[in-house]
């Protein structure tokens, strides 16, 4: 796992992209599974990969309820924002067996659910998801009790960041301050520059491990002009975020209006399908199955994702404790927005959109809250 960056000045090269290809065969080399952007089913997911299988040329239009690919024009291989799925896929697993039990005979033995570290390397790593990442190791190996799954991948994960050069229609990593430039918790960090010149790649490095594999490829130490023309991109996606929260204090905003008009008119809207959470790259609720065959031979117990949304969720006997499609949405909202704060000394949220863009009909965080805040000055 990439150390965080020190206050020196970062170390910057350039790479072709001849060079980006021989990134990714150094690290298979390594023995690495190298997981990067790839184009599949209609979007850009996360998946597997051996060589430069990158979304070359692909760029994504997203707004609330909407995403959908397009052509760029150019070559770029990073030149979108981002999709449905989060690394969280990979650190903290949507299904993961506890431990298998088998009778035989009047013996009943156990099996534990083994913890098999995949030696990841993840490229294509945006500001936002780096945030994501940060906030679930605070919550999975940050206190006494930690996550022996998550923290076998997290621990040996290797991290190729980038630096968006495009803000998509519901990007607001700026108001949450977790973006558009990465700025810590990577090995190397890479910012995509095209001209008529040239297409290459400024590259930072953010470790020892970052640094010795870079010394393995060809690469020239970057300019000034180089620096400005990365800095210069950051700045302009920065520019164009597709959406801001309100400049109040949020946390204190949505904790003095809790039972403000607007959950109920949100209410009315939601369909309690727990897509958000499904997408959101720092939700970690989880919920735990137990599975026997109809023999009496095997059980087992799976611990797989779960939502604040569904009924079951908050379910204790005698009933839900939120019932109500008002009070899990507003369970979840003021949770990324407020209550996280005094857990976790962060909010929930990194403003990567995703929740707004695959919500089905189309409920923007931001909207809602910009709305609460609107009405107190009116």
């Amino acid at each position: 796992m990439p150390q965080a960056s020190s206050s020196a000045a970062p170390e910057r090269y350039m790479i072709s992209v001849d060079g980006l290809r021989l990134l990714i065969e150094a690290l298979r080399a390594r023995g690495r599974r190298v997981v990067a952007p790839v184009v599949a089913d209609g979007a850009i997911i996360y998946d597997d990969i051996d060589s430069l299988e990158l979304p070359r040329g692909v760029t994504d239009e997203q707004e609330a309820g909407r995403y959908k690919l397009a052509q760029r024009g150019d070559d770029a291989y990073f030149g979108y924002a981002v999709g449905p799925h989060s690394w969280k896929k990979f650190l903290h697993k949507p299904a993961l067996r506890l431990w298998r039990a088998e009778r035989k005979g009047d013996e009943v033995t156990v099996e534990a659910g083994r913890i098999e570290p995949q030696n990841y390397a993840f490229l294509g790593v945006r500001a936002c998801e780096l945030k994501a990442i940060a906030i679930q190791d605070r919550v999975l190996m940050g206190g006494d009790y930690v996550d022996p799954h998550y923290k076998a991948q997290r621990d040996g994960a290797f991290i190729v960041a980038v630096n968006c050069g495009k803000a998509g229609g519901t990007c607001f990593c700026v108001s949450m301050e977790a973006g558009p430039k990465v700025t810590q918790g990577f090995d190397l960090a890479l910012t995509e520059l095209i001209s008529q010149a040239a297409h290459e790649f400024l590259v930072e490095v953010g470790s020892p491990a970052g640094a010795e594999l870079l010394a393995e490829l060809p690469r020239r130490p970057a300019t000034r002009e180089d620096t400005g023309a990365a800095q210069a991109v950051v700045e302009h996606t920065a520019a164009s975020m597709g959406r801001h929260m309100p400049q109040e204090d949020v946390p204190a905003l949505l904790m003095r209006n809790l039972q403000h008009p607007r959950w109920q008119e949100v209410a009315q809207r939601c369909l309690s399908c727990a897509n958000c959470t499904m997408v959101c790259p720092t939700c970690f609720c989880t919920t735990v199955e137990d599975h026997n065959d109809l023999a009496g031979v095997e059980s087992s117990r799976t611990r797989r994702w779960d939502s604040c949304f569904t009924m079951d969720y908050s379910y204790i006997h005698g009933g839900s404790v939120r019932p109500t499609v008002l009070s899990r949405y507003r369970q979840w909202m003021t949770h990324k927005l407020a209550t996280w704060h005094e857990q976790f000394g962060t909010y929930g949220c990194v403003g990567c959109g995703r929740c707004i863009t695959w919500c089905p009909v189309g409920i923007d965080i931001t909207e809602e809250t910009q709305a609460i805040a609107a009405s107190e000055k009116a």
